[in-house]
């Protein structure tokens, strides 16, 4: 009967992940190169397109002195501008699934329906879903980069040991800390300097994640492998040369901040977490205490990886009080790591209530329903369906 059951369960989610797929890419398809993506497709300095990598190359070197310093995020726009609007909604696609199943992965959750969970969540839980996923210049900033990000943040989790199940019984949870991953010394540099050089909270948050699962194997006197240091530092790196650009300083010349003075400028960024937090996360907040509050009804332990994804979340969200604005998109890491955290208590109390399967696939329909809702709404204007 369960064998039946799991059988059931994975065909209305794959059904519904072609679903999503069908719908995703008709955004995608409606939704235009526009605003900051026109600006990209140049070389920035010249009013000429970019038509080459080297023009790439060239426009970043000017970005990086006179506008910003996100110089990988924003290799990577040009790059999927320089690829055509067809070429790069497929590209999208494909990347959302991509951070969907690298979710689950970190998440510990493979399955398909907790596939089709992320699938949903990632637009559903979405504080500007259009700006962070749809709109190029968003996507290449949140989505592609947060590929890179969870990437490198597996990498560190994996090697530490987790507890699972219920009250005293709790046995070893998913130690996948045992092989180690193919040439990770060699790869985890650049990994680490794509982490790094992301955006300016989810950077510095992912280096001290890695920093404090390499203290716990410390004091657990467990060796710390050299790959781990390179990949740390390496993250380090990218985040201090994206923090150092001159074009930083050029572009925050600009905003009008400095006439506010110190105690109103305190008021404003302190709101601005506030909103993010009880307005912008709201949604998937909601969902992550739902599942703590079921896995304490349930005695499960909470687990030193979530303890760590939800710290990183943390710090992703403190980070942005350095910033002057705090947009809504820029929540799109932190909502990620939250999902991570549903995603892997859903995981392991559906492995230890083989009952509660079935419920929480329902919800997680539920979720999915809301952000197709979103998808839906939007092709029904832009179609012309409503006025």
């Amino acid at each position: 009967m369960k064998g039946k059951q799991n059988r059931i369960l994975t065909g209305i989610a794959a059904a519904l992940v072609l679903v999503t797929a069908v719908v995703m890419y008709a955004v995608h398809r409606a939704v235009p190169f526009m605003m900051d993506d026109l600006w990209y497709a140049t070389l920035l300095s010249e009013d000429t397109p970019v038509r080459t990598v080297s023009d790439i190359f060239k426009s970043q070197i000017w970005h990086y002195f006179n506008w910003g310093g996100r110089s990988m995020t924003h290799s990577i726009l040009q790059l999927t501008l320089l690829a055509g609007e067809n070429a790069a909604d497929v590209l999208n696609v494909g990347v959302t699934f991509l951070l969907a199943l690298l979710i689950c992965t970190v998440a510990g959750n493979k399955r398909l329906p907790a596939f089709f969970a992320a699938c949903g969540m990632l637009p559903a839980l979405n504080a500007n879903w259009k700006m962070s996923m749809f709109w190029q210049s968003g996507a290449a900033n949140y989505l592609y980069i947060t590929v890179f990000l969870m990437a490198f943040l597996y990498c560190y989790l994996r090697e530490l040991s987790d507890t699972g199940g219920f009250g005293k019984n709790a046995q070893p949870f998913l130690q996948e800390g045992i092989k180690p991953l193919p040439g990770i010394g060699v790869w985890i540099v650049p990994l680490g300097i794509l982490a790094g050089w992301s955006n300016e909270n989810m950077g510095p948050a992912v280096w001290l994640s890695s920093l404090f699962v390499m203290v716990l194997l410390f004091r657990e006197n467990k060796r710390i492998k050299p790959w781990m240091v390179l990949g740390s530092l390496s993250c380090l790196f990218g985040w201090v040369m994206m923090i150092a650009a001159p074009g930083n300083y050029v572009r925050s010349a600009q905003t009008q901040e400095d006439q506010y003075g110190l105690l109103w400028r305190c008021f404003l960024r302190g709101y601005a977490q506030s909103k993010a937090a009880l307005e912008y996360l709201f949604p998937a907040l909601l969902v992550v205490c739902a599942m703590l509050l079921l896995a304490r009804a349930l005695k499960l332990k909470l687990g030193r990886r979530n303890v760590i994804l939800l710290g990183c979340a943390l710090l992703s969200w403190g980070a942005m009080i350095l910033s002057p604005h705090y947009p809504d998109r820029a929540c799109f890491g932190t909502m990620v790591l939250l999902i991570c955290v549903a995603l892997r208590i859903g995981g392991r109390i559906a492995r230890e209530r083989k009952d509660m399967a079935i419920p929480l696939f329902a919800v997680s329909v539920l979720v999915w329903l809301r952000g197709m809702y979103f998808l839906g709404e939007f092709l029904a204007i832009s179609w012309g369906w409503i006025r």
